[in-house]
Order: structure tokens, then C-alpha cells, then sequence
């Protein structure tokens, strides 16, 4: 199938101003209120052509908005890979040498493997492992609904709710090929107060992906106490009192790439429900790929269809 060529209409903000930072690890601030709270960390870049965080923190410091509780950090995550970021080919900046989203395991950070985005990643773990709260900031290949990724936990569900927007948040266990920040210690530890969640805003480059994940930050912020309603307003004029009727779609499956040869048999973009259980969803190698149910979901459908990676995720509506 031919990719689809959308415009990049996102201007890659600046970010090195907050190069130094204050904490020692560059593109890392942290801003202490002196009031007892959370520490709630909310990051950025973990993709580097996954502009839309970057705008939504460069907002969020030039507003000069501060935590009213606790701490809040604000973290660009894999700088090297953004620093290559090019309109003309946009989705090649994604990362360096791997995926920094692949590696928040005890395993591959402590282990002796080396990547540009370990190194990074091995920086920033003391920082994450610090946070009680985390806000992942991401955008998606295609140009369909934002979908709240809340994981498996009800906590993490329940945060979803209350920040309030998108209207489409959906329950997932990660993917094959290595687990994400969100799930990283405490975040997916069922015994575990620490709650996570990750953003996909829309279409990596629509201007609408950047005001949602303003607008996203900005409410999961009121929802922990760190900013006021009258403070956010500051930033954006949203009616931050005003949600959608969110619906949960709870992901049963992720079809992992097993061949060197996978192809889908239509040009699916996402949220796609197939109403016959069995339909053909692509050919992986010589074994095709079918619905296991009736009203199957199509989640985030990937254009990069490389063994061991995630093709596409299955799930399904559940009562909102």
C-alpha cells in the first residue's frame, strides 16, 4: 500500500533553551512548589518526529506556569533523534538507532547493550523512577481519532476519566517487542500507587495534534492539583469543565510481525470495526491474519511492518 503524504503543518519549536535545565541531565527541569504533592512528570520527544509534545512543554514554559503542589518535571526525551527532524522527510527522525519507547525494562537499562537511545534513556530512568504521576506525550501515523492509552490498570483508567478528554481511550498491554515508559516500574505494578498514561494526539503533524496535547496536559495537570482551572486558562481558553462521552476500547491481542513479509489486504488507518469474525486482516509470510471476534477494532495499523515488531492491535468496545 502507498503511505499517505501529509502536510507538516508544525513549526519544531526551539528547545534549547531548556538545554541546562536544573537537575543535572540536559532538556530536564523540574520546578518544586515547596507544598506537599505528587511529583508528576510529563515528557515529551520520546519520538523525535513526535513534535506536538515539544510544543505543548515550550508552551508550558513560556506561560510561566508553576506546580500550586508538589513537583512538576518537564522532560524532552530523545533530543538526538529530534535534532535530525527534516519536513521534507518527516517520519525519519523517529529515532537514532532504536525505539526509545522499547526499552523500560530493568533488563535493557541495566544491561551492557549500547544504543544512542539507551544512553538517553539510562539518563532519564533516575527522573522517571522519581515520578509519581507521568504524562507521555505522543502523535500517530494516521489521521484518526486521538486515543488515551491507559494501559491494563484501573487506576490508569480512572486518571483517563478524570482528565476527560480524548473521547477514545483504550486498554492495552504493550508490545512484543519490548515495554513502553507508561509501564516501566511502579507505573505497571498492580501494588503500586504510581499511575501513567500515554497520549496519541492525532497525525504527527496536523496542527490539531498540537492543541490536543495542550489541551491534554493541561487537564491531566488540574486533575493531580498541580494547576488550577484559572491557571491552564492562562495557556489555552479551553472550557476545561467540558468532556466527551468516552468510550474504552479494551485491546485483546497484538498481532507481532513473524516473517519477513507482512502486508495488510486493504489500506486500514485505524478504528476500522469489522463486523464477521474471521475477516482477513493481511497475510504475515505465508499465514494469514484474521479477526478472532465479531466487531473487531483496528488499532493504530503500522507502516513499519518489520519482523518482531507490532503490525496492528485487535480490540473491541466495552461498556463506557
Amino acid at each position: 500500500m502507498p503511505e499517505p503524504n501529509y502536510a507538516v503543518e508544525l513549526t519544531p519549536p526551539d528547545i534549547e533553551p531548556y538545554r541546562a535545565g536544573n537537575t543535572g541531565i540536559d532538556y530536564v527541569t523540574t520546578f518544586d512548589s515547596g507544598a506537599a504533592g505528587p511529583h508528576v512528570l510529563v515528557t515529551a520527544l520520546t519520538h523525535g518526529n513526535e513534535i506536538c509534545g515539544a510544543i505543548a512543554l515550550d508552551r508550558l514554559f513560556r506561560a510561566g506556569l508553576r506546580p500550586r503542589q508538589g513537583k512538576l518535571t518537564l522532560a524532552f526525551d530523545n533530543v538526538a533523534a529530534y535534532r535530525s527532524f527534516d519536513p521534507r522527510v518527516p517520519a525519519a527522525s523517529r529515532y537514532v538507532d532504536e525505539d526509545f519507547n522499547r526499552l523500560w525494562s530493568p533488563a535493557a537499562l541495566g544491561g551492557p547493550r549500547q544504543s544512542t537511545e539507551l544512553t538517553r534513556a539510562r539518563l532519564l530512568r533516575p527522573i522517571v523512577d522519581a515520578a509519581d504521576f507521568l504524562l507521555d506525550i505522543h502523535s500517530m501515523q494516521y489521521a484518526t481519532a486521538p486515543l488515551m492509552l491507559a494501559g491494563t490498570l484501573d487506576r490508569s483508567l480512572a486518571l483517563a476519566r478524570r482528565v476527560g478528554i480524548p473521547e477514545l481511550i483504550m486498554c492495552d498491554a504493550g508490545h512484543a517487542s519490548g515495554p513502553r515508559m507508561r509501564d516501566y516500574g511502579g507505573f505497571g505494578d498492580p501494588a503500586s500507587p504510581k499511575t501513567a498514561l500515554l497520549i496519541e494526539s492525532g497525525q504527527h503533524w496536523e496542527l490539531r495534534a498540537a492543541e490536543l496535547a495542550t489541551d491534554v496536559m493541561l487537564r491531566f495537570l488540574i486533575a493531580l492539583g498541580t494547576l488550577t482551572r484559572e491557571e491552564a486558562r492562562q495557556l489555552a481558553g479551553a472550557d476545561f469543565d467540558a468532556h466527551p462521552q468516552q468510550r474504552i476500547i479494551e485491546v485483546t491481542e497484538a498481532i507481532t510481525i513473524t516473517s519477513e513479509n507482512f502486508e495488510f489486504v486493504q489500506d486500514f488507518r485505524g478504528l476500522e470495526v469489522l463486523p464477521p469474525k474471521g475477516a482477513l486482516i493481511g497475510r504475515d509470510g505465508g499465514r494469514e491474519v484474521r479477526t478472532p471476534y465479531e466487531n473487531c477494532v483496528l488499532i493504530m495499523p503500522s507502516r513499519r511492518l518489520a519482523k518482531g515488531q507490532t503490525a496492528v492491535r485487535l480490540g473491541r468496545y466495552v461498556g463506557a
